[in-house]
């Protein structure tokens, strides 16, 4: 698709047909991946050459773009009412690609949730057309994640949710955005029991344990949860709680970060000791 609308990268081909890529410009491509995870749009940065990239790299992030609304977001919704999975995949895929995997989590993923849940509760939107959202979510969010740069060593951070909590959704984009800023997250999937959570923070060595609640938690749940965690876990091995179940607690939690934005849990991850700055 970049060679067809940008002209670039403009590979050399093998005896079978196949791609060449030069060093150069996989190291171009390279840092156009890390800058695009950052909101860079790929148009604004195609024509800067391999110095000029590296130094915006090294730059605080720039503003992030304009987030998908309106008429692209029903457009996405319509999709996802005519069960056009091939539609609903371009859509998210497109979006990604825009706007980088920072930018999409806040401007495309948290919107698109509200929405959803807006529409199930309103009965606009049934529960498999849910499930169908998240399904296809759930794998651009994994695949997004697998592509990142290599991660820094510290702090590592475990992410999981207590038993009860089945949506790995929240989970995602609370890994997502955190393997932007360069964070090694170990993710244990939904539903783990407390003792395998501090068994798993051992044996890897995790610093932070991360939990997500969703809105179906109450405080009450949420404070239950997190206090036998927090009595069981050692206390050189940080709590963080996030997610819109963690919001509704108004009280604080002894040993307990509460991190009801994306944005906290950013500036909860940067202000710890040895943290890369990005």
């Amino acid at each position: 698709m970049w060679e067809r609308r940008y002209g670039f990268p403009r590979p050399a081909r093998d005896q079978f047909g196949e791609r060449i890529y030069l060093p150069q410009d996989m190291e171009k491509l390279r840092l156009m991946k890390r800058l695009m995870d950052r909101g860079h749009r790929p148009g604004k940065l195609i024509g800067l050459g391999v110095e000029a990239l590296a130094q915006l790299a090294a730059a605080p992030a720039a503003v992030e773009p304009p987030p998908v609304t309106g008429s692209n977001f029903n457009e996405f919704l319509r999709r996802l009412k005519d069960h056009d999975m091939q539609g609903l995949r371009n859509y998210l895929a497109q979006a990604l690609m825009q706007q980088g995997l920072r930018a999409f989590v806040h401007d495309t993923v948290s919107p698109l949730n509200g929405a959803i849940g807006r529409g199930w509760e309103s009965g606009t939107i049934e529960v498999f057309e849910e499930h169908l959202y998240t399904e296809q979510m759930q794998r651009i969010l994994r695949g997004a994640i697998m592509n990142l740069p290599a991660y820094h060593p510290v702090p590592k951070i475990l992410l999981t949710t207590l038993p009860g909590e089945q949506h790995e959704l929240g989970l995602l984009m609370a890994e997502a955005v955190l393997a932007v800023e360069g964070a090694h997250c170990v993710s244990l999937g939904v539903e783990m029991p407390v003792p395998d959570i501090v068994q798993a923070a051992l044996r890897h060595g995790a610093h932070v344990v991360g939990l997500s609640f969703s809105i179906a938690f109450s405080a009450a749940a949420v404070t239950e949860g997190l206090n036998n965690l927090r009595s069981t876990l050692p206390a050189s091995i940080a709590i963080w709680a996030g997610g819109q179940g963690a919001g509704h607690v108004k009280r604080p939690i002894a040993g307990v970060q509460l991190i009801p934005e994306l944005t906290t849990l950013v500036d909860c991850f940067k202000a710890w000791p040895g943290a890369p700055s990005r």
